[in-house]
């Protein structure tokens, strides 16, 4: 069946340090890192040409970016390295469908795309689970638990590294009415999809004392932008579908956190989905306007209550708590709209449940969201030593809650004592990290590095150049319908099982 929102994916940049040495390099010690990969992949085959950075959805092409001087910066610095810029990228496109790279200083890891929130969270984990991977491999190699990489978005010395959920939705619509209908909920939804952070860590924030929702939160600066690097804004403009580009549009949020809780990334992507099909079907209302959106980011991430007052366009007041709950009863108004009604009802009822518990208090939170884990972890940790939400040691408590390591990382030494519920079966992660989700181009993607690895020259979300000047294009394999027709088309070409 056919789906307004067909396809989901999730970005994240992982943050990496090695610990042996006063000043690693994280690009090196990222290059090391990708080496060890060890899932089949076609490597260093990503074409570039095929991106479209500089595309602005309001209607116009950006002559320069920001981010393009930092590039020409990282550019200079490269050259003084011994390595080509294609072994400093380390690109691979793994057997799974997934891009994992050297995104200049963050191994990135990058989902296949999925069709269900289900299947986008199982492979995010195998994305945790194949840089844990990397890294046990890498440490092997130095004699030591050196390197240490984490699943978040900050280092506490002014850096913001992103985490970016994707969403293919249709271009019929003007953007005007996707922003007009997505910014109050992306400013709230941080309630259950933030990750919780420690004091500040933003340059042009004021100081905050305690612990915020979002990680993201002090580094959003506008409301729309094309970059991402600089003027992070609450809704990208940048227009590039990976798809076919009359028919749709890539929404790409910059603004959220990387989630240690699968059943917050469960929450955070099944109701941004939910609220974007809203929209497509043009069944969700005018939601209530906010006068200061960018400055509410911040204001909602400094209230664990979700009942701080943001003032909106008529002059009245309401709570994130009464944006997100206007946001469910329009789900709740106009049912039916993912095609899977299994998805559909727990994103609802866990919505619902989850921000009822809030209204009771945040402790309700505590075994699923990870603001909330830390919350209970870190207020224990405080009375029982007698410190302060100052004290430095809470941030590198915060970063500790964050590692992969399951032998330091605080978020899995919950799981072990049995405090905090396993979501995804151990099988289907480990499935994950070598299939590609079903029902998806992504399983094309991956048969094809499987099969035709070493006859591969290039490769992207939309298409595979072969070398001996064969081209198979997925850029219209979007829905279930078309990767079964794919298949059953290419089947001898490509001698595909």
């Amino acid at each position: 069946m056919s789906v307004a929102v067909p396809l989901l994916g999730l970005e994240t940049e992982y943050g990496i340090i090695r610990e042996d040495l006063e000043d690693s390099d994280p690009v090196e010690e990222s290059m090391a890192l990708l080496q060890q990969c060890p899932l089949k992949s076609v490597f260093r085959g990503w074409a570039y040409s095929r991106e479209r950075t500089h595309l602005d959805m309001r209607g116009f092409t950006v002559n320069h970016l920001a981010q393009d001087e930092e590039e020409d910066e990282f550019c200079a610095e490269d050259r003084k390295r011994p390595y080509s810029y294609w072994e400093m990228k380390c690109d691979r496109v793994l057997v799974n469908g997934a891009r994992f790279y050297n995104d200049h200083t963050h191994p990135e890891y990058s989902t296949p795309e999925c069709r269900t929130v289900f299947d986008l969270v199982t492979h995010d984990q195998a994305g945790d689970r194949i840089l844990l991977e990397c890294v046990r491999r890498r440490n092997e190699e130095l004699g030591g638990p050196h390197v240490q990489v984490f699943k978040n978005n900050t280092d506490y010395s002014g850096h913001s590294y992103g985490t970016h959920d994707n969403y293919l939705i249709p271009r019929r619509l003007d953007f005007d009415v996707w922003v007009r209908g997505l910014v109050p909920f992306l400013v709230t939804r941080q309630l259950y999809a933030g990750s919780g952070k420690v004091g500040t860590d933003g340059k042009k924030v004021e100081p905050f004392s305690g612990l915020q929702l979002g990680q993201r939160s002090d580094f959003i600066e506008c409301l729309l932008s094309i970059e991402t690097m600089t003027q992070r804004p609450i809704v990208n403009t940048r227009d590039e579908p990976h798809a076919a580009t009359d028919r749709y549009r890539r929404l790409h949020l910059i603004l959220g956190d990387a989630n240690m809780s699968p059943y917050a990334t469960a929450l955070k992507v099944g109701t941004t989905r939910l609220v974007l099909a809203l929209i497509a079907d043009e069944t969700l209302e005018m939601p209530p306007e906010l006068a200061e959106p960018v400055t509410d980011v911040q204001r909602t991430s400094r209230d664990r209550t979700g009942m701080v007052l943001l003032k909106r366009e008529n002059g009245r007041t309401i709570t994130p708590l009464e944006i997100q709950g206007w946001y469910l009863e329009q789900a709740k108004k106009n049912p039916g709209r993912l095609g899977d009604d299994k998805e559909e009802q727990w994103i609802v009822q866990e919505w619902e449940r989850t921000l009822n518990d809030l209204k009771e208090g945040s402790h309700k939170l505590s075994d699923r969201i990870d603001w909330a884990i830390k919350e209970g972890l870190f207020t224990q940790f405080i009375e029982t030593e007698g410190l302060s939400w100052d004290d430095p040691v809470l941030q590198s408590l915060d970063l500790e809650y964050h590692n992969l390591d399951p032998e330091r990382g605080l978020y899995y030494g919950l799981l072990e004592t049995g405090e905090l519920a396993p979501f995804v079966p151990e099988e289907d992660v480990e499935k994950a990290m070598h299939n590609a989700p079903e029902g998806t181009r992504a399983r094309i993607r991956g048969l094809m590095v499987d099969q035709e690895q070493d006859n591969i020259r290039s490769i992207h979300w939309t298409g595979i150049e072969f070398k001996n000047g064969d081209y198979l294009d997925l850029t219209d394999i979007i829905h279930q319908e078309d990767v079964e027709q794919a298949l059953e088309t290419n089947k001898e070409l490509f001698a595909w099982k």
